[in-house]
């Protein structure tokens, strides 16, 4: 029997969980059985809502370089022709190609009628995912930037025969204006519904809630709406709650939100803050540092080797032309990605896949600096084999101290963008309370560090 209909028979049995947080670690995930981070170099969130985009060739590349996630956006929002300066946009689409959840007549939508083609197209959508082994991401919202793209939003009173939503795009999301309100948790309960019976799917109540005025009380309910929906139905799944760009510390965390995302967040202070709260922190959306592939390997590197649990690159070379994510971006959109890019950053998915994530912690060395100090770096144990990995961008050499347990250990220096291992040693550890120096040899952008123990 295939992979996927096992899949899917066992989580129709109710023997096979949706994604959740790992019961043994509850910083990371558990999928299909199995511990996991989620990493991804995907296209820009409008794989369902543009009608021109092959999603399939899409999702074949993503698995073909091991990786487990994409975010869609749900079509509540869209973007038009030269939003942001990006290029062959996704999420776009052009004329007459623009999905909607809810029908269109006569040029106006109505917020009480839902269309069917577009729930069966997501979930198509998820179920080629599902295939492949891939989490999607099912952004319900998201807030308007500029006049322009509220003036083609489903919701604004202008574009819709209930003349619903007469008001500034800045309390869209708010409860300012309970019609409106009324009809977004009305496409909430539907999505939700509609989307109980797929394993690989978490929830985010809204991308960068913190521009255009969208409230706290407004996410909670929202948050509230998708659990209470679930509770009648027989899978429960993940709401994610977009938080910041950068770093924020949470201080009251909504009950409802099991994951907590930020935005360009590097370096990441993000999960040095919210370390207390024992749950997912992920690094949602890349961009705004150039085309070129080693600032986004160096935040990947970063995040996941911090205790992140998803790293989510935003690779713009993913067009309606090539789907299978081959253009050549370039300036000014704002943002890198390409086939090298995810080659680079498949290396790095494989070294986490190799750890025993219900055992693996942050854990601090230090790296001595130019000036003849030393700055802290953190990286990660997996506690059970051992196996300790770090990493480092400050070149042209990296001189680790670290206290090892006494043991034989087999050292390996890494080339993050090739994965090729540039220097072996071996070290014998007699001093439990002495630190062990290791230097690398020299490199141009960066280097990883593994320590095993010597099995020989």
């Amino acid at each position: 029997m295939p992979v996927f209909a096992v899949v899917l028979s066992m989580l129709l049995t109710g023997s096979l969980p949706p994604l959740r947080l790992h019961p043994a670690n509850e910083r990371y995930f558990e999928f299909r059985g199995k511990p996991t981070v989620l990493v991804t170099s995907g296209e820009h969130y409008g794989a369902v809502l543009n009608l021109d985009f092959d999603y399939v060739r899409y999702l074949d590349e993503l698995q073909s370089r091991g990786f487990n996630l994409t975010r869609t956006f749900s079509g509540t929002y869209r973007e038009t022709p030269g939003s942001f300066k990006i290029e062959h946009n996704t999420l776009a689409p052009k004329p007459g190609r623009y999905a909607s959840p809810w029908i269109e007549k006569g040029g106006k939508y109505d917020l009480d009628a839902f269309d069917d083609a577009y729930f069966r197209r997501l979930k198509s959508f998820m179920a080629e995912a599902s295939k492949r082994g891939v989490v999607v991401e099912y952004v319900l919202f998201c807030p308007f930037y500029e006049d322009g793209l509220w003036t083609v939003s489903p919701m604004n009173a202008q574009n819709n025969v209930n003349r619903i939503g007469d008001c500034p795009r800045e309390e869209v999301f708010t409860l300012k204006h309970l019609k409106l309100v009324d009809r977004q948790l009305a496409f909430v309960r539907r999505a939700v519904a509609e989307l109980n019976a797929f394993d690989n799917l978490y929830f985010e109540i809204c991308n960068e809630p913190y521009f255009g005025g969208v409230t706290l009380d407004w996410q909670k309910k929202v948050a509230e709406t998708i659990a209470a929906v679930e509770k009648g139905l027989p899978n429960t799944h993940l709401i994610a709650q977009n938080i910041a760009n950068g770093s924020a510390k949470i201080d009251k965390p909504d009950p409802n939100v099991s994951i907590f995302n930020f935005h360009y967040a590097s370096p990441p202070d993000a999960i040095r803050e919210n370390r207390g709260l024992s749950r997912p922190i992920g690094f949602d959306e890349t961009g705004f540092k150039g085309t070129a592939d080693a600032v986004y390997r160096r935040e990947a590197w970063e995040f996941l080797l911090s205790g992140g649990a998803v790293f989510s690159h935003l690779d713009y070379s993913f067009t309606i032309d090539h789907p299978d994510g081959t253009a050549k971006i370039v300036d000014p959109t704002p943002g890198g990605g390409g086939p090298e890019f995810r080659r680079q950053l498949s290396i790095l998915k494989k070294l986490i896949d190799g750890l025993d994530l219900t055992k693996t912690r942050p854990i601090n060395a230090r790296l001595a600096s130019r000036d003849g100090g030393a700055r802290p770096v953190i990286g990660l144990v997996d506690t059970g084999k051992p196996l300790y990995a770090f990493y480092a961008s400050a070149g042209p050499r990296a001189k680790f101290s670290f206290m090892l347990p006494p043991k034989a250990y087999k050292i390996e220096w890494i080339e993050p963008a090739t994965g090729a291992v540039v220097k072996t040693e071996r070290v014998d550890v007699l001093d439990a309370g002495a630190e062990t120096v290791m230097e690398s040899p020299e490199y141009r952008d960066d280097v990883a560090l593994r320590i095993s123990v010597d099995a020989g």
